[in-house]
């Protein structure tokens, strides 16, 4: 029997083989270095150019779905094309997945790809995320912060609401948190779970991407579809290491919801529904209130001239909108 090391080279050699045609017929231009295959299982990411064109390469990983004790190897592909990096992924990520998850269908391989322009610029107002995919990391995976579950939206029973709203809901109040303990979305020590069609993607800090101990000021760990960097939870300020702020608070100091016209007020004791307080459960429970902590209503700020987005340990988590013009 091979071993899965001698049967993971045979395969990249594979892949290289094609390579050469496969560019040159998506006019994919690669400037100034040849584009070679490079291992990223269980990396540390460390690089923080804010430019999607200066991470063009073709990355693998070589992981476990700890619970189903099966191996997966994941295929990441960024190149140029025109003003835009193309990521063509997998969906696999580089770390073991599936620990301590609950995920409702099977992880399995995807054929994904992500268009994130080169030279973003702000927008002179934020917009919407869009649901399904908010962003993709450095290692192929997509960022989906939205649960597509709010309180009596669909066909399941009051207050276990978990598929079902829609884009067309993206103003919702009563959209379910999947990051909220108060919620169970059965995500895995990575923040990520599955959706039904098995890809895997983060609802929250991929965690094993970046060190999360603010020893050092975190990196570039992937992009938002406006193309501005996301960057982990760590920043240098003057000298001093420390872990980045929201600026989201719970509405009302956590007291009581009020009504909102056009939707029904979530119930405490109706399903899964833990009180009637501005408690987190919903993402509606939160504002942004201005000057609060460090980050700007979509969850960035501007550091040495460049814009970025960083994960934070509290909601929005990641992003809340996009600050660059879509």
């Amino acid at each position: 029997m091979m071993k899965p090391s001698l049967i993971l080279l045979c395969s990249l050699l594979l892949t290289a083989c094609g390579t050469s045609n496969e560019a040159n017929e998506a006019n994919q231009e690669v400037e100034d270095s040849e584009v070679i295959d490079i291992d990223i299982t269980d990396s540390i990411f460390t690089r923080t150019s804010g430019n999607c064109a200066d991470y063009v390469e073709r990355y693998y990983s070589y992981v476990q779905d700890q619970g189903r004790s099966k191996y997966f190897t994941g295929e990441l592909f960024i190149s140029i094309n025109n003003e835009s990096c193309l990521f063509q992924s997998n969906a696999i990520p580089n770390h073991d997945f599936n620990i301590n998850g609950n995920f409702a269908t099977a992880v399995s391989k995807q054929n994904d790809s992500y268009s994130i322009p080169t030279n973003p610029t702000l927008a002179d107002k934020s917009s919407d995320l869009i649901l399904g995919e908010s962003a993709v990391f450095l290692n192929g995976v997509k960022l989906d912060l939205l649960a597509a579950a709010c309180y009596d939206i669909g066909d399941e029973d009051l207050g276990k609401e978990k598929i079902g709203c829609g884009q067309n809901q993206i103003n919702n109040p009563w959209r379910y948190d999947p990051m909220s303990p108060l919620n169970s979305f059965g995500t895995d020590q990575n923040n990520a779970h599955t959706q039904p069609d098995g890809t895997y993607h983060y609802h929250g800090s991929p965690m094993a991407m970046f060190d999360n101990d603010c020893s050092t000021s975190s990196p570039v760990i992937g992009f938002a579809l406006d193309g501005f960097p996301i960057m982990g939870s760590c920043i240098n300020d003057n000298g001093n290491i420390r872990e980045v702020t929201s600026s989201y608070q719970l509405k009302n100091n956590g007291g009581l919801r009020s009504a909102v016209s056009g939707y029904t007020t979530p119930l405490k004791g109706q399903g899964n529904i833990v009180s009637g307080n501005y408690d987190g459960q919903f993402r509606g429970d939160w504002e942004f209130v201005e000057g609060a902590g460090d980050l700007d209503e979509c969850n960035g700020m501007t550091v040495n001239g460049q814009y970025a987005y960083y994960v934070t340990n509290s909601y929005p988590w990641v992003m809340s909108c996009y600050s660059g013009v879509m």
